[in-house]
């Protein structure tokens, strides 16, 4: 590559964003023993060409070290929120759900802040500290953190030491595989996992699912598997409350949940016992009803519990229309009343809404009379 002049003795090489290259693939292979990726700044070698911008939506401190690791060069921004805050989640989050017509005013007041010099001292001091404790447990030297000459005393966690890092590596499939942060080998693939080295493994189940194309596998730590579980039951034991209290106190409303949630929605009537709706919907929300999903499960039931006796009766009398046929689907992909063949809309929410406006106060009429001959027998 030629290298330019910078000024005085200083030379340098020119790089490339993505936008500068594409790689296409050869007809000739090469083996890869005779191909190198290497390449150094000063006495510094690194296994791949590939810098990690400085720029805070790519480089955390947890990201630089397993950067650093893995062979790669990260650059934290010291002049961004890493060293504005001490802990700047907060902010990403702001950021992260500001809308488009506000974006500017949210960035211009979060970078407001002040740089901390302490900060910056502290994200160095960070990234030091975990390759110094992986030196030491893994090849005996011991390297003070504040040595100004640290990184030339590193001796295993070379990013050229391809020797070593390509010990790095996981396997993964329709079992756990359990790492162990104290083991330093593990702990390097922790930290490889959280910085996106691993396309096919998310960071977090929360990350997992932010996702257009969810990986299929994602790092359960034991705190967030805590927190999952602690969430679903406290929507279970809500959605258990609810389904009490209408027991107790709400008979009717239990009747017309029951028909919404459950996919067999005919086989309730006014004269099923009250006992059988509780007991279906208790199975219901355990996920041993139509949805599996415990936590969908729960959810749904109590998403019809926030509903008006209203929309529930009106979804209720569309699900036994179109069970009776007195509502039907045509080739034209739309959803007609049978009786007067009146459009009423292209699927079943726009049906619900077309019923609720009282200029079609009659077809609502008609297939009430027509549900509640049935559910009174």
């Amino acid at each position: 590559m030629t290298e330019v002049e910078i000024g005085g003795t200083k030379r340098g090489r020119s790089a490339y964003s993505f936008d500068d290259i594409a790689l296409v693939p050869t007809r000739r292979t090469r083996n890869t023993e005779d191909v190198s990726t290497n390449w150094k700044i000063d006495a510094y070698d690194f296994s791949f060409p590939i810098i990690a911008a400085p720029m805070d939506s790519v480089v955390s401190p947890e990201v630089a070290i397993a950067y650093g690791k893995l062979g790669g060069l990260a650059v934290l921004d010291l002049e961004g929120l890493w060293t504005r805050y001490e802990d700047p989640s907060a902010e990403f989050k702001k950021i992260a759900g500001s809308k488009v017509e506000n974006a500017v005013e949210v960035l211009q007041k979060i970078y407001a802040a002040p740089i901390k010099p302490e900060l910056i001292k502290a994200r160095i001091k960070e990234i030091r500290s975990s390759v110094a404790e992986l030196e030491r447990e893994l090849a005996a030297n011991v390297i003070d953190p504040e040595d100004k000459d640290f990184w030339n005393q590193v001796k295993l966690l070379k990013p050229d030491n391809r020797e070593f890092w390509n010990k790095i590596d996981m396997s993964c499939g329709n079992e756990p595989v359990y790492l162990d942060p104290t083991k330093p080998f593990d702990r390097i693939k922790i930290h490889a996992i959280e910085a996106g080295a691993f396309a096919m493994i998310a960071k977090s189940f929360d990350d997992a699912r932010s996702k257009a194309v969810p990986p299929k596998f994602y790092l359960d730590k034991e705190e967030e598997t805590v927190m999952v579980r602690t969430e679903y039951k406290k929507l279970r034991n809500k959605a258990y409350s609810e389904l009490q209290k209408l027991y107790d106190k709400n008979s009717t409303k239990l009747f017309y949940i029951a028909k919404v949630v459950d996919a067999n929605s005919t086989q309730y009537r006014k004269s099923t016992p009250l006992d059988v709706l509780y007991e279906n919907m208790d199975r219901y929300i355990s996920g041993d009803g139509a949805e599996n999903n415990k936590e969908r499960a729960a959810k749904t039931f109590t998403d019809a519990v926030n509903m008006d006796m209203e929309s529930l009766k009106i979804k209720s009398i569309v699900r036994d229309s179109v069970f009776f046929k007195y509502i039907i689907n045509k080739p034209d992909g739309y959803i007609y009343h049978s009786k007067t063949n009146a459009l009423l809309g292209r699927n079943v929410p726009d049906v619900i809404e077309h019923l609720k406006n009282p200029l079609n106060e009659d077809i609502l009429k008609d297939l009430n009379l027509a549900c509640e001959k049935y559910w009174n027998t």
